[in-house]
């Protein structure tokens, strides 16, 4: 069983920056693709990023590219979502996920985190 356990959301102010991680269980961690996907009150969740397995790929939203990016360590099982130049509509509950059954950009993903608040204020 795979565990997902993001961290690192809060508040801060538009043009401001945050750094999230999703710590993840279990020997399959570096096998699998991760993603992060976020959800706004009243609307669907909607792909932020994906990295592949080895790190060798990545991909982004058009709303966060050049924004955000996101990163993995092997070593640490732990994938990271860093976030710059926040605006008020990034604020959602960013979720950390694993192992897509349907490719990246599809919420159909495996193992999920409970999710982190990350509001951004004006």
């Amino acid at each position: 069983q795979v565990q997902l356990v993001e961290s690192g959301g809060g508040l801060v102010q538009a043009g401001g920056s945050l750094r999230l991680s999703c710590a993840a269980s279990g020997r399959t961690f570096r096998s699998y693709a991760m993603g992060w996907f976020r959800q706004a009150p009243g609307k669907e969740r909607e792909f932020v990023a994906a990295i592949s397995w080895n790190g060798g790929n990545t991909y982004y939203a058009d709303s966060v590219k050049g924004r955000f990016t996101i990163s993995r360590d092997g070593a640490k099982n732990t994938v990271y979502l860093q976030m710059n130049s926040l605006k008020p509509e990034d604020t959602a509950v960013y979720y950390c996920a694993g192992d897509p059954q349907r490719g990246y950009f599809d919420p159909a993903y495996k193992y999920w985190g409970q999710g982190t608040q990350v509001t951004v204020s004006s």
